[in-house]
């Protein structure tokens, strides 16, 4: 979770709360206590679903099961998409009409917070399409080609 998240991302989750039925827990500290205190109120849980994909940092030596790094809280890591290639993915959500945050469609491809993402400027229309004086704009996240153009849009 960013600590400057986008307004857009906030309203797709509350959007998946209702539609899914989830039980979100939402923690203002970084990823590695915030498991630690979800496992302590949650000790049934032994595993966690993923999206890490071999492209994503630290993604390219995972399996499709992998207890978490030494240091973590311990738990199985279930990374069902591991070996997913990014058009994989939209093909995916696209064919399911799996809803998605609006986002995409403006350009993202990777999303952080907003201080430290972008849309991808791989999918910037030309400027000849944007008229004189227009703010740029951008294809959806969908068309883009090369999985290792995906972070493009990210700061770090």
């Amino acid at each position: 979770m960013s600590s400057h998240p986008f307004v857009e991302v906030d309203d797709f989750v509350d959007v998946c709360i209702r539609s899914y039925a989830l039980d979100l827990h939402r923690y203002a500290l970084p990823m590695k206590s915030a498991f630690a205190t979800y496992l302590r109120e949650n000790p049934r849980v032994k595993a966690v679903f993923v999206g890490t994909r071999r492209t994503d940092p630290h993604g390219e030596f995972l399996n499709h099961f992998d207890r978490t790094d030494h240091g973590w809280p311990d738990f199985m890591r279930v990374q069902p998409v591991i070996d997913w290639h990014y058009q994989e993915v939209w093909a995916f959500l696209r064919e399911l009409e799996v809803p998605y945050c609006c986002l995409y469609d403006m350009g993202y491809t990777s999303l952080g917070g907003t201080t430290d993402t972008h849309p991808n400027p791989v999918l910037q229309l030309p400027a000849a399409e944007e008229g004189e004086g227009a703010k740029p704009r951008f294809r959806p996240a969908y068309e883009l080609v090369e999985d290792l153009q995906e972070r493009l849009g990210r700061d770090r």
